[in-house]
């Protein structure tokens, strides 16, 4: 039997609530953790790097991070700055953290987000409808970053508020990942 890749759960502002389908995933399946910011409401990309950081270090193998919203830019700053240690990462409703910065000052640390392609395989997921990044704006996201790009129609932001619990195909996004 192959051994399945660890999955970080990195929910973003706010963190997830139990019926979101990051939680669903994580009480589901043991080779999922959350990374546990200390502060979700007022983000800071210092700490928050750092607590991956760490949670990367303690895996047994290269993890698959598994990111919503405000979670993909830290993604991506944590590429920007560390090339090592992750095996690939889903990214699902990345938050447009340029334009919210200008309305929410708790996520400004996140700005500007580091647009250069991901150093692990990736799939950005996003929505025709999403409250916090167009379209066009995450299409551009996911190029950047040399991701897969799934869209999956009016599904707001892909979130327990938008009608999303368990989620089965971001499960199936998830082996696919997995599988490379």
């Amino acid at each position: 039997m192959t051994r399945r890749a660890p999955v970080l759960v990195l929910p973003g502002y706010g963190d997830s609530g139990p019926a979101h389908w990051q939680s669903l995933w994580e009480a589901d399946d043991p080779t999922c953790r959350r990374v546990a910011q200390r502060d979700w409401l007022a983000p800071s990309l210092d700490e928050w790097l750092g607590t991956l950081d760490r949670a990367i270090e303690a895996c047994a193998a290269p993890p698959i991070l598994v990111a919503h919203s405000l979670g993909c830019a830290l993604v991506a700053h944590r590429a920007a700055r560390s090339r090592r240690g992750v095996a690939g990462a889903l990214l699902v409703a990345p938050a447009d953290v340029e334009a919210l910065a200008l309305v929410l000052d708790v996520v400004q640390s996140f700005a500007p987000v580091p647009m250069a392609p991901l150093p692990f395989p990736s799939i950005v997921v996003a929505s025709d409808d999403d409250p916090y990044v167009t379209p066009a704006r995450a299409a551009s996201i996911a190029r950047a970053w040399g991701s897969r790009f799934v869209t999956i129609g009016a599904a707001g932001h892909i979130n327990t508020d938008s009608g999303y619990g368990d989620w089965p195909q971001g499960r199936a996004l998830l082996e696919d990942l997995r599988a490379l």
